[in-house]
């Protein structure tokens, strides 16, 4: 093995045991002025390292052994990236830096692309009948192109046809995203792949789960220190509905007890003036 080779590797090595999260991050398509750009907003938070494919999976299966299964994320154009940021604080910060673009013939989109109804910029023409052929129901109305409908030309996960490619650059539409595409990341003896984790949706359903908690520990007269005062809440309030149904003459209910009587005296007083007794 020639001695830069070595060299890169050893490199690679030290940077795995000089930080606490090492990941690989996918660079397909990234333009070099947005890598730039990338590297500087990077400082202060990870350091990028490219290297070749080959050099990064013998850098990993000579680190630790836990490392070892990293090398199944390395595919095509792969990067290196350390941090001491936790893997998901990172996959949050490197998705919002990525750029929208416009899309090339064969792109697959992250998401449905969405074109809307209303008013081109485009001149009366044979542009009607393209946007037609890219699948886009166009007209024109009142001197103007027009989309008729809207509607969504590509779903997720979908290639971009080559006539809808062009279409949706001459409409200034950009549905992919230009940026780096953290695929794993290892911190702590674990590897972690699915990074992307909706927030809200889990503390709705954390919030959710300490109710439900709470609730089912209520039901069963469950006492802790989170549930004592709602308890004794609860049977205070039984206790005191029991003795004025039972009319059980207690100080706490005599008032209650006096109210429901005089109740049901006014009620059937009605009753009995209503049939004229």
């Amino acid at each position: 093995m020639k001695e830069w080779k070595k060299d890169e590797i050893e490199d690679i090595k030290q940077n795995i045991q000089a930080h606490s999260m090492v990941g690989l991050v996918g660079m397909r398509g990234m333009p070099a002025k947005q890598l730039q750009s990338m590297r500087r907003d990077l400082r202060g938070k990870a350091t990028l390292k490219m290297s070749r494919n080959t050099l990064i999976k013998l850098a990993l299966e000579e680190s630790d052994e836990k490392l070892h299964p990293m090398s199944n994320f390395i595919e095509d154009q792969t990067a290196l990236i350390f941090s001491e940021l936790c893997p998901f604080k990172l996959y949050r910060w490197i998705e919002k830096s990525k750029l929208p673009s416009l899309a090339k013939p064969g792109d697959i989109p992250p998401r449905d692309v969405l074109i809307e109804k209303g008013p081109t910029s485009f001149k009366p023409g044979p542009i009607v009948g393209e946007l037609q052929k890219a699948g886009i129901s166009a007209a024109i109305e009142g001197g103007k192109v027009v989309i008729r409908e809207t509607k969504v030309v590509a779903k997720k996960g979908e290639p971009i046809s080559l006539k809808l490619a062009e279409m949706l650059g001459r409409l200034e539409i950009h549905p992919m995203e230009v940026g780096l595409d953290l695929h794993a990341a290892y911190e702590n003896g674990i590897i972690y792949e699915a990074l992307a984790i909706d927030e809200f949706k889990y503390f709705s359903d954390f919030t959710s789960a300490v109710r439900n908690a709470f609730n089912l520990a209520i039901s069963m007269g469950y006492p802790n220190k989170e549930t004592i005062h709602a308890l004794l809440s609860k049977a205070s309030t039984g206790a005191r509905n029991l003795a004025i149904k039972a009319t059980i003459f207690e100080p706490d209910v005599m008032e209650s007890i006096i109210y429901k009587a005089y109740a049901q005296v006014t009620s059937l007083s009605k009753l009995i003036e209503k049939k004229g007794v």
